[in-house]
């Protein structure tokens, strides 16, 4: 156990998924845990259920008195949080040591044998779907997730008899630096945060300062087609659905319903006849990922397979909510333009010649701002698009970017732009025969109401 003389851990910003499986984490070593966020979410009414205390005004007044004593208390906070924060300061004048969510991760990664989980998409799939694999195995595994995984309903694996520790290495702020792997994956290294990276170049340099801090003898498994520039001290394996030339690539697959089956081919043998019983072409690639890694780590064939067919995919990622004769209803993540890409082919793939409705709502500003015409033509590929207001989560508005703005580019004919409080009204007015919500911000408050609405034949 580290942070052996500390007694309690602070969270500003608990409710985020990531400073929530860190809480959970800290609950687990025996620590008193509390923290402040901003709104009362499921994931904030769970924490408080399993023994976290969480208060939702920025006031320093209701800071418990456990949590006052510099020395024995740890404060972990989300960049997410304003400089302005009264808890924060508090915490920063009175002597704590007061870390960023990513460096506290980083400090629990390095004393284990750390398998970081990179990309610009797919971090969360392949991690949990790594997870389930692993915790399946003798092997055992630690892993703190972006979602919930459906297999544990959590975003926390704990395993104290095991030295793997499976962590999602995010891009945001740099925060994947605090990260020194056994083993990396890195998925794709495509354009976004550019209010952190301001360029595609530096996207890709920051993608190499987290490959060279790969641990010497070190193991990096990479998208086959992506060229990052790979240290001497690094063996690298590609992984491809579709290229054969790539280490790890699939063979013989078939879909049946919304299931996969497919054989893996790697650099010594061939796995056969896997099962996947979660529907889109990218999570069969996620998946390859996943076999990449678990082959490398010595996970024998058959038990690879088995936790595979077993696994049961994550909240909001291709989360199929209804699916009844007259309707289907499927939530996703997707919040970047190539993510919405994606899985609007795979829907289109499993539901061919139906009318698909997607709800969209941006998520930030400057993401909104840098990518209007790539998000225009990825939601181009539905039949209706209803168009939520931009959720800003950490940012001030820019001005001229609007949701607006987005909507004039789309070119379709059925489009439409809506307030939060009109969409359950619009969408039973149009009555859509699939529907589908996209997004990162608080769409997934409308998930279980949709649901609801969808499930009534």
């Amino acid at each position: 156990m580290i942070w052996t003389n500390l007694d309690s851990v602070y969270f500003i910003g608990a409710g985020g998924i990531g400073m929530s499986a860190l809480a959970r984490y800290f609950i687990s070593q025996g620590k008193a845990v509390a923290g402040y966020d901003r709104v009362s979410t499921t994931l904030t009414d769970q924490l408080v259920y399993e023994g976290i205390d969480i208060n939702f005004e920025d006031r320093s007044q209701l800071i418990p008195r456990v949590f006052r004593n510099p020395e024995r208390t740890l404060v972990i906070y989300t960049p997410a949080v304003s400089e302005k924060h009264q808890q924060l300061n508090y915490f920063r004048r009175g002597g704590f040591r007061v870390i960023k969510r990513s460096v506290a991760l980083g400090e629990v990664f390095n004393t284990g044998r750390g398998v970081g989980v990179a990309g610009t998409h797919g971090k969360t799939s392949i991690s949990a779907m790594l997870a389930h694999i692993l915790h399946s195995s003798t092997l055992g595994c630690n892993a703190f997730l972006g979602g919930i995984s459906k297999n544990n309903s959590s975003n926390l694996y704990l395993d104290p008899a095991s030295k793997v520790i499976i962590a999602e290495a995010d891009e945001y702020d740099r925060s994947f630096l605090t990260l020194f792997p056994e083993i990396a994956v890195v998925s794709s290294m495509d354009a976004d945060h550019l209010d952190i990276y301001h360029s595609e170049e530096n996207i890709r340099r920051g993608f190499e300062s987290y490959i060279a801090q790969i641990r010497e003898k070190g193991k990096l498994i990479l998208k086959f087609g992506l060229t990052p520039a790979i240290p001497d001290h690094v063996t690298c394996y590609t992984y491809s659905v579709d290229q054969k030339g790539a280490d790890y690539h699939v063979e013989s697959l078939t879909l049946d319903d919304l299931s996969y089956s497919f054989t893996v081919v790697t650099p010594h043998l061939v796995l056969p006849e896997i099962k996947l019983h979660i529907p889109g072409m990218f999570n069969v690639e996620n998946a390859l990922a996943a076999v990449a890694v678990a082959h490398q780590m010595g996970v024998a064939p058959e038990s690879i397979a088995h936790a595979l067919s077993d696994y049961q995919g994550v909240q909001r990622r291709f989360d199929v909510q209804v699916r009844n004769e007259r309707r289907v209803y499927i939530d996703d993540y997707a919040h970047h333009p190539t993510e919405i890409t994606a899985f609007l082919s795979s829907v289109r793939a499993l539901f061919p010649g139906k009318k698909i409705t997607g709800i969209f709502q941006p998520h930030l500003y400057s993401r909104t701002r840098d990518f209007a015409d790539e998000f225009a033509r990825s939601l181009e590929m539905l039949d209706q698009l209803i168009l939520m207001e931009i959720y800003p989560a950490r940012e001030e508005p820019i001005p001229g970017v609007t949701a607006g703005m987005l909507l004039e580019r789309v070119r379709i004919n059925e489009k439409v732009l809506i307030a939060k409080e009109q969409l359950l009204r619009v969408v039973k007015e149009r009555d859509p025969e699939v529907l589908v919500t996209m997004g990162a911000g608080d769409i997934n408050q409308f998930v279980r109401p949709l649901q609801e609405w969808c499930m009534r034949i």
